[in-house]
């Protein structure tokens, strides 16, 4: 079994190297070391077991194809992207030509060189936009949708907000036409937040892991720390855990004949969602702190609810998420504490 994956020096890429090498497979990362922690990522994986890295950006479309052309592989996992929204405002050509430019690059390789080879993409909720379409009612920790209690699912029509979501959002519905029209067995998860074991957090992308480490920050001290929110905290979203995240690419990949030219919505689903308020509660009460924060403005085009209705993933494959908050998160703060020592 040969597998590459892009961005596989990133958190959820590094995961799904680290099982493949579990597994035996032939495992080939390709990445440009871009983002934090991306050679920290890289060195556990070469020390943990027999790798082929490439050092290439995904935006370079003859090392790309240089790269379908000289081997085989049995399935992609397509990761490498831009993930922060912050920066598609910033700087949204460099967004466009990593996520959309990118994974044309990809698919079109794909298409000439390996046409029967699966790529899994991930892409966003972002997709569907800031869905104020619908109504939300305010509680004391969350806000609620009205019309989707459950979550959404994947009848919500795409109304892509942002540079980010337009670029990811291009880049899926690529995926869903290559497959549509040249035969690509392209299939596109819609991921909501995700979280776990070698994410490098950042302020603007992977709020679970970042305010893990606020929390442990004030344990530390506990008189000298105030952070940032944005908004006012009651914005939910459902997280996934990486080793949930990489049970689904390994099992879809499996069941690649009935999933392929799909489109799923992914996430822990209605029971396994929390507003930043709501979190904060948890780690006060495993940590025995009480956090201090200072509350900025809500961030452009933020969805004040976004929980994924998993029942179309599930009722294709055998998947579900398994890992729970509280599991989830104490290992969080575990694995916060090791790569910040």
């Amino acid at each position: 079994m040969k597998i590459l994956i892009t961005g596989g020096c990133g958190f959820v890429g590094s995961n799904l190297a680290a099982r493949g090498q579990d597994c035996g497979y032939d495992i080939t990362v390709l990445d440009n070391l871009y983002r934090r922690g991306a050679e920290l990522n890289l060195e556990w994986l070469q020390k943990r077991g027999n790798i082929k890295f490439v050092n290439a950006d995904i935006r370079d479309k003859d090392a790309v194809e240089e790269l379908l052309k000289s081997e085989k592989y049995n399935g992609i996992f397509h990761l490498a992207g831009q993930v922060a929204m912050t920066t598609s405002l910033k700087n949204p050509r460099f967004d466009f030509e990593v996520n959309a430019l990118g994974t044309f690059n990809l698919l079109d390789a794909i298409r000439q060189f390996q046409p029967n080879t699966p790529i899994l993409y991930s892409s966003t909720n972002k997709v569907y936009g800031d869905l104020e379409q619908f109504d939300y009612k305010e509680t004391l920790t969350r806000y609620i949708c009205v019309q989707h209690p459950n979550g959404f699912d994947e009848n919500v029509p795409i109304d892509m907000h942002s540079p980010y979501g337009c670029s990811k959002g291009t880049a899926d519905q690529y995926v869903l036409d290559f497959s549509r029209m040249f035969g690509i067995k392209g299939v596109v998860f819609r991921h909501s937040s995700m979280y776990g074991g070698r994410q490098f957090a950042t302020y603007d992308q992977g709020w679970v892991e970042w305010f893990c480490h606020q929390a442990l920050n004030t344990k530390k001290d506990p008189e000298n720390i105030k952070f940032t929110i944005s908004g006012n905290g009651k914005q939910v979203r459902d997280i996934l855990h990486c080793n949930d995240v990489v049970e689904l690419y390994y099992t879809a990949l499996e069941h690649i004949e009935i999933v392929k030219g799909k489109a799923f919505n992914i996430g822990g689903g209605i029971n396994q969602s929390l507003s930043i308020l709501e979190l904060f509660n948890i780690l006060e009460e495993m940590l025995d702190v009480k956090l201090t924060y200072q509350q900025l403005p809500p961030r452009e085009s933020d969805q004040l609810v976004f929980v994924s209705n998993n029942s179309k993933i599930e009722s294709f494959i055998p998947w579900k998420p398994k890992v729970t908050i509280e599991n989830g998160i104490k290992e969080g703060l575990k694995w916060t504490m090791e790569v910040n020592k």
